[in-house]
């Protein structure tokens, strides 16, 4: 079994690294932020990135910055059907611990430069105000808490894929890297 952890910033290609891994590898997905999604779904609450990034840090705090990390890891350990497995949207250190100790654990960076994160963050709708947002708001995003927290983790990535480019491009270097990995 493979288990990669997808890290990077807002909008550098998480979610579609993911969804192809998935599509072509037929990959069992988790994201971090499908637990938090649930449960502001089941209070009733807008799937905003504001709420998110509150429930993150009310959760946190009342039972421990390692959480989301050990329902994920649990997760992860049932999933006996899949040969890769991706967990998307690590966003700190704590989101890897658990992981690390299972067997075929990857850390994989996903990088795209500012300009071109915000560009593809305008046309897709994954949060309810990602349209809503100017230039100027997102790279003030990147002082949240729940960002700042990325760039130190980004250096401890075993791969790192440049997503600059077109997403034929993105498609062949996750190619190429699950190659490598199966080898």
């Amino acid at each position: 079994m493979i288990i990669l952890g997808i890290i990077g910033e807002m909008a550098a290609g998480k979610t579609t690294a993911t969804d192809y891994i998935a599509s072509k590898f037929q990959a069992a997905t988790y994201r971090f932020s499908d637990i938090m999604r649930d449960l502001l779904r089941r209070l009733y609450l807008t799937e905003s990135r504001d709420n998110l990034i509150q429930i993150s840090i009310v959760l946190r705090q009342e039972f421990g910055n390692d959480l989301f990390a050990k329902a994920m890891a649990e997760d992860i350990k049932k999933d006996t059907a899949n040969a890769y497995i991706v967990a998307e949207g690590v966003r700190r250190s704590d989101d890897i611990t658990y992981l690390k100790k299972i067997s075929g654990f990857h850390l994989i960076a996903i990088t795209a430069d500012m300009k071109t994160r915000y560009e593809r963050l305008s046309v897709r709708s994954e949060n309810s105000d990602d349209k809503l947002k100017s230039y100027e708001d997102f790279v003030k995003d990147h002082e949240r808490e729940t960002e700042k927290s990325i760039i130190p983790l980004l250096a401890e990535a075993e791969y790192t894929i440049d997503n600059n480019g077109s997403i034929e491009e993105l498609y062949a270097s996750i190619d190429a890297l699950l190659a490598k990995l199966s080898n």
